[in-house]
């Protein structure tokens, strides 16, 4: 069973067509307007092994948020929908994931609840063209639209470029995790019967 998504979303403020495999090789075609999200979003895809294409065509004239946020929202759906009914995935994962200075912990649950945890404080305002407030819209849309638990901390950090490296890349990481099967889960891993 193929575990694939395709999810476009177009609003007055962003157009945005996402497709998605988790079972990929780490293979990318991103185009979001903003060079420094289009590095992160093909390190989260490289280092998760899966396939992404994310086009976004958003109000970058009036600044990134829009962009940013609604990323996070398509991803979200495109992720929740390849999951599908979760029977058999490992739901949880996590990596600590070092880079130079930087040192991220990353944790996922695959629970059906929204819920984001992130302890990152970035010293810079902006890298690149990225304002680094909106890596956190990032991954709080994510997390609600694709009904999981995320907890990011950054351990350590001096350089914002390697913080937020590391953070995608822990990220990737542990979805990647979560989403593995394991034969020993026998149809759900809850003892409530659904997630």
């Amino acid at each position: 069973m193929e575990r694939t998504s395709q999810i476009t979303r177009t609003t007055k403020e962003t157009d945005i067509s996402v497709n998605f495999n988790i079972d990929g090789s780490g293979r990318s075609e991103i185009n979001t307007g903003l060079g420094f999200f289009d590095h992160m979003l093909e390190g989260f895809a490289k280092h998760g092994f899966f396939d992404l294409e994310c086009t976004v065509k958003g109000d970058l004239n009036v600044d990134g948020h829009h962009t940013v946020e609604d990323t996070g929202i398509v991803l979200g759906n495109a992720i929740k929908e390849a999951v599908g009914d979760k029977k058999g995935i490992k739901r949880y994962g996590h990596f600590t994931l070092p880079m130079d200075d930087a040192l991220c912990l990353c944790a996922v649950d695959l629970c059906g609840r929204p819920y984001l945890n992130f302890d990152v404080v970035f010293d810079t305002p902006m890298i690149g063209e990225l304002d680094t407030q909106l890596i956190r819209e990032f991954f709080y849309a994510l997390s609600y639209s694709a009904g999981m638990n995320i907890h990011i901390k950054m351990l350590d950090g001096i350089n914002g470029h390697h913080m937020a490296e590391a953070m995608f890349k822990a990220f990737a990481k542990a979805l990647d995790m979560a989403t593995q099967t394991d034969p020993r889960v026998d149809g759900i891993l809850t003892t409530k019967g659904s997630l």
